[in-house]
Order: structure tokens, then C-alpha cells, then sequence
């Protein structure tokens, strides 16, 4: 049986030479990740869903700037809500994003630590 072009299963793969779009893109995701409360906040998220209260305490940032951080994080489409009766749940919009956040806090303990590199 042969896939259709809309059915195609999505790769976690992608190792063809980027093009300016790509680029450009993977540039933005790097300026989003590239503040400490943005960077926290995807990586509760890609610990699972959460919602503004659970991100505010686990972060320990204020509130208003969780919020602030969050529409920002949506505005990029790297996170999306659902709600749930009168609580509005984030949650990460994609497992690329997530595996990046947690790549980049284990790249950053072999840094912090000492720990050998993987080669």
C-alpha cells in the first residue's frame, strides 16, 4: 500500500541542507528559547500540560509575567490551550520542541557538571 502526500507519517528525521525558510524559523525558535522563564516554563510543559496557576508556581516567576511569557509562546505557535470548565490547560504543540528543551537542559547539566560529553 502506498502513502498519499496527505498521509504521510511526520519524520523525526529531517537531515536535508536547511533553506532560508528553515533557517529562518529555527532561528526563532532559538530567540523564544533563549530566555530563562520561556525556556522553564516549555520545560514543565513538555513534562506534560499544565495551566497558569501549576506553570506560576513551578517556575516561581510572578503571574503576570508567566502570562506575558505564555502568550508570547502561543503568538510562535510552540504552545496551544485547551480548556478545561473555567481553567485554561498549556500544553507544548509539538514533540520536536520538547525533545529540544530536554536536550538542551542536558546538554546545559554536562556543562554545569563536568559530565563527559557524548560523542
Amino acid at each position: 500500500m502506498t502513502e498519499s502526500v496527505n498521509s504521510v507519517s511526520p519524520s523525526l528525521d529531517h537531515e536535508a541542507n536547511p533553506d532560508r525558510d528553515r533557517l529562518e524559523s529555527a532561528s526563532e525558535i532559538f530567540r523564544m528559547l533563549s530566555d530563562p522563564t520561556r525556556l522553564h516554563l516549555l520545560w514543565i510543559l513538555a513534562q506534560g500540560p499544565s495551566d497558569v496557576t501549576a506553570l506560576t508556581e513551578l517556575s516561581g516567576a510572578s503571574r503576570t509575567a508567566v502570562s506575558q511569557h505564555l502568550a508570547k509562546l502561543r503568538f510562535t505557535g510552540m504552545v496551544d490551550t485547551t480548556r478545561d470548565g473555567r481553567r485554561v490547560v498549556y500544553q507544548i504543540v509539538d514533540g520536536h520542541l520538547a525533545r529540544l528543551v530536554r536536550e538542551g537542559f542536558n546538554y546545559a547539566d554536562h556543562r554545569v557538571t563536568g559530565e563527559p560529553s557524548h560523542r
